[in-house]
């Protein structure tokens, strides 16, 4: 198959929904009817799709509906943060299954890491197993830049520790299984890609935690940059940052002001001190004036930098993801200083929004990704 019909593209329009019969991935395909009937022939000969029922006439004869094989085969999936993680098993229709949060400081270094994420994952496989499933592979989110072609992070601001340390390598060696190793924001883009928003090409999302990431999609691909840190507008420079010092070395960040971390410095310093962003959102929640406004003043500088990138990028939406998404006071300040600074061309038909895939995108994107790289697949792909 060529790039733009690959077996991946159509299981994946097909597994998400946004296809269900050959006509179908006619029309987003934008291929010749009779190549797109090849390509699922190949497919359904190798057990990969199946063609049962009937779909609903548009003149002439009426679709056999397209269905992905029922698949037994599960990906692992870690979505990291600095100080926790959250891993399941996801199937390659999107179903996640047996999450559970875990704590664990990351910013300890890599060895101890290491060691709990393989504890956890080979319980995680355990489980699948006895149930009857077949893990495929284990998709890790880390929450700093990775040069994904060799597993390599690279240079994460708040953990200096992990520099070049080759994690994909060594989880494949401990845990036995293929791996596969991105950057968190990046991964929470596909995975809200994949399963909600496989119609748009063009996407921005933004993980707004503890720290701030931003994952791409160009031309309905994950966009990482030249050296894996495409999108990471974190450590851009704002004028409220002033000469506060950044945990990346620099001065005047964005994370300095607009991260869970640094909200929650800024209220045990003049307000009600919160143990993490949980109590935070409470705080919102129930109307705290001083918590209110702290949220609402970090989307103003939020939007402020992603004004920059709508007009240069000119994205179809941008959409907040992350525990600080659910803080509705900060999701208007960045739609509001989205639509103040930027040209009316960009946000014409821009949706600013929220995940729809939640606390699981980056679960998906880890794990579809995987399963997607893993698949038995004809020879013609």
């Amino acid at each position: 198959m060529t790039d733009s019909a690959s077996a991946k593209d159509i299981l994946r329009l097909v597994s998400s929904g946004a296809a269900a019969s050959r006509a179908d991935l006619v029309r987003e395909l934008g291929l010749a009817a009779s190549t797109v009937s090849l390509r699922v022939q190949e497919l359904v000969a190798a057990g990969l799709l199946t063609e049962s029922g009937e779909g609903v006439s548009r003149g002439g004869r009426r679709p056999r509906l397209l269905r992905v094989t029922r698949h037994d085969g599960v990906a692992l999936a870690a979505d990291l943060g600095s100080h926790h993680g959250r891993m399941a098993a996801v199937g390659l229709d999107g179903t996640v299954m047996d999450t559970a949060e875990h704590s664990h400081d990351l910013t300890a270094g890599p060895e101890p890491a290491v060691d709990w994420l393989v504890d956890r994952l080979t319980a995680l496989a355990e489980r699948q197993r006895e149930a009857g499933r077949t893990v495929t592979g284990v998709g890790v989110a880390f929450p700093g830049p990775v040069d994904v072609v060799s597993g390599r992070v690279l240079a994460p601001s708040r953990m200096p520790g992990w520099h070049r340390f080759p994690l994909r390598e060594v989880l494949t060696e401990r845990l036995g299984l293929p791996v596969t190793v991105d950057n968190d924001a990046t991964l929470m883009a596909v995975g809200e890609h994949l399963t909600a928003r496989q119609s748009l090409d063009h996407l921005v999302v933004v993980k707004i935690g503890r720290g701030i990431g931003c994952g791409v999609i160009s031309a309905g691909r994950a966009h990482r940059g030249a050296n894996g840190c495409a999108g990471d507008i974190s450590h851009v420079r704002v004028d409220a940052a002033q000469e506060r010092p950044c945990s990346c070395g620099n001065i005047g960040c964005l994370e300095t002001v607009a991260s869970g971390a640094a909200l929650q410095r800024e209220l045990a310093l003049h307000g009600p001190a919160v143990d993490g962003t949980a109590e935070l959102l409470r705080l919102v929640s129930d109307g705290d004036p001083y918590a209110t406004t702290l949220v609402r003043a970090a989307g103003r500088h939020i939007g402020t930098v992603l004004s920059v990138v709508v007009n240069f990028f000119n994205p179809q939406a941008v959409v907040l993801g992350g525990a600080l998404a659910a803080a509705e006071p900060l999701v208007a300040s960045v739609r509001g200083v989205l639509y103040e600074r930027c040209l009316p061309m960009a946000t014409a038909g821009l949706e600013i929004t929220t995940t729809v895939t939640g606390p699981d995108a980056g679960l998906l994107g880890a794990g579809l990704t995987v399963l997607r790289d893993t698949l038995p697949h004809p020879e013609a792909s």
